[in-house]
């Protein structure tokens, strides 16, 4: 997704309004699933404020949607569904691993033990895994229990949503900040403190998309 937007484009709060009422929410309900204040989100609607890559990006996730419909009116409206994990897998579809622990061989090897289960996404690249989030440091972005889709690329980028380990080991999700030449990762929850990497850190991979509400 473009971290570029055209400002001049009243059609992108419309789209985003055309959401909230085909899901037969109000403002102050579709405001409260995103985490943000229903005047924040009339001024998207009413073409007056930009929304963020963030904000954008949740909204796909959410409702289902494809970035290029949302942003850009082109293409398909919805992007992700999920298939059943019985009879045969429909082309187009990935067979994606949930990941309950990642091992020290990850992801060269993968052992059996360390997968929870296996979801069939459809327009998610080869090659990728799928862990289920815990606590809240990135809310309203990523919550507790959300379905979260990375791509084994341990390249840093700024903004980017990493998986990494903390220094006692435990995997977590960070926002990738670099500032002044130094690199931070950061919790979206702001009561929460960034941190500098060091020999010890791990990285895993880059988040390239997040599911909530989905029952694995």
């Amino acid at each position: 997704m473009s971290d570029i937007f055209d400002s001049t484009n009243p059609a992108l709060g419309e789209r985003i309004r055309s959401v909230r009422l085909v899901n037969g929410l109000t403002q102050k309900e579709f405001s409260a699933a995103l985490g943000i204040v229903q005047g924040y989100l009339s001024g998207i609607e009413r073409g007056k404020k930009l929304p963020s890559t963030t904000l954008l990006l949740a909204i796909c996730h959410k409702w289902g949607l494809h970035e290029e419909w949302l942003i850009h009116g082109t293409g398909k409206r919805e992007e992700l569904s999920v298939t059943p994990k019985h009879g045969p897998v429909p082309s187009g579809i990935a067979k994606t691993p949930l990941l309950k622990k990642i091992g020290a061989t990850f992801p060269n090897e993968i052992k059996e033990d360390e997968i929870a289960d296996y979801i069939y996404l459809s327009s998610i690249c080869e090659g990728c895994y799928a862990i289920i989030a815990e606590g809240d440091f990135m809310a309203p972005t990523i919550r507790d229990g959300d379905l979260v889709i990375f791509k084994a690329d341990i390249e840093i980028r700024n903004r980017s949503i990493m998986l990494l380990n903390n220094r006692w080991g435990e995997i977590i999700l960070r926002r990738c900040r670099i500032k002044g030449g130094e690199t931070y990762f950061s919790p979206e929850n702001s009561i929460y403190t960034p941190f500098k990497p060091d020999g010890s850190t791990r990285i895993f991979g880059t988040v390239v998309s997040v599911w909530r509400n989905i029952k694995i």
